[in-house]
């Protein structure tokens, strides 16, 4: 089988943000971080159970760590599946299988970079450096497609999404105002609404006991406002298009209240016109 990324076409996946959706210099202080921890994970694996032969004798990996790495960054981004990785690395599928699984539980492992020497791996951390700072978060559901599960299969109901009609996991993934990614949950099916998915988190609770925070969403959070003290903010539901409860309108008043001449009475009016105020 002829091997179709070469070290040329592999520089062009670097260079292409809009393949891998990071740039240069992030993929390599991944390669540079992540390559080490892999391969002392390979050797204690490989240390840890009796062996004939000794560490490092038999079968090598077809792919080096930057082409892991690659596929495996364009399968989380683009979801393509593993079969087409494969004719596109020149190698078998059950090598990009091999490479994803190996590569994902460090990426999960070494979280995401807040600030130079701050990272933060759980939700909690997340809300409490947004509040902390002073940030704006924002939360939105993303959705993966995967393979179908095997007839039969009790659960298999569950993947097929409601908004795709597809086969699909789901997560929910915080960003700040600037649209740094802060958080990526872990896979549910993707049958689980985006407001169920939320509260399984917990992010309700962590709102309500933690520090004062302001997070953006979508329609689909709709309902966790209210649960939360107007802490999530989300397009005016229907209902409250008339008589809006208390939360809502301080919420809004403190969103207006800085601003002042024309721009504060337009935006006085698209808010009475968006609840139904005259």
């Amino acid at each position: 089988m002829i091997r179709v990324v070469g070290n040329r076409a592999r520089a062009a996946i670097i260079r292409s943000q809009r393949i891998t959706g990071l740039t240069p210099g992030v993929i390599a202080e991944l390669v540079a971080e992540v390559g080490p921890l892999c391969h002392e994970r390979h050797q204690r694996a490989l240390a840890a159970r009796p062996r004939r032969r000794a560490v490092g004798a038999g079968a090598k990996h077809k792919l080096v760590f930057v082409d892991r790495l690659l596929a495996t960054l364009v399968h989380l981004r683009h979801g393509a599946t593993h079969d087409v990785l494969a004719c596109w690395f020149g190698v078998d599928r059950s090598t990009i299988t091999r490479a994803t699984g190996e590569v994902r539980p460090l990426l999960a492992e070494r979280g995401c970079t807040i600030a130079p020497g701050r990272r933060r791996r759980t939700l909690a951390e997340v809300i409490d450096h947004l509040g902390a700072d002073g940030h704006t978060g924002i939360i939105d559901g993303t959705e993966v497609r995967v393979r179908r599960p095997a007839a039969g299969r009790k659960d298999r109901e569950k993947f097929i999404s409601g908004k795709n009609k597809q086969n699909a996991v789901k997560s929910m993934v915080v960003t700040d105002a600037e649209g740094r990614l802060l958080y990526c949950s872990p896979a549910e099916p993707a049958s689980v609404a985006d407001i169920t998915h939320a509260r399984k988190l917990g992010l309700v609770k962590l709102l309500a006991d933690g520090p004062a925070v302001e997070i953006l969403a979508d329609a689909g959070y709709q309902g966790l406002g209210a649960q939360t003290g107007g802490r999530v903010v989300t397009p005016p539901h229907r209902k409250f298009k008339k008589n809006p409860p208390a939360w809502y309108e301080e919420m809004h008043e403190r969103q207006l209240g800085p601003v002042r001449g024309p721009s504060a009475a337009l935006l006085r009016q698209g808010h009475d016109r968006d609840t139904g105020h005259r």
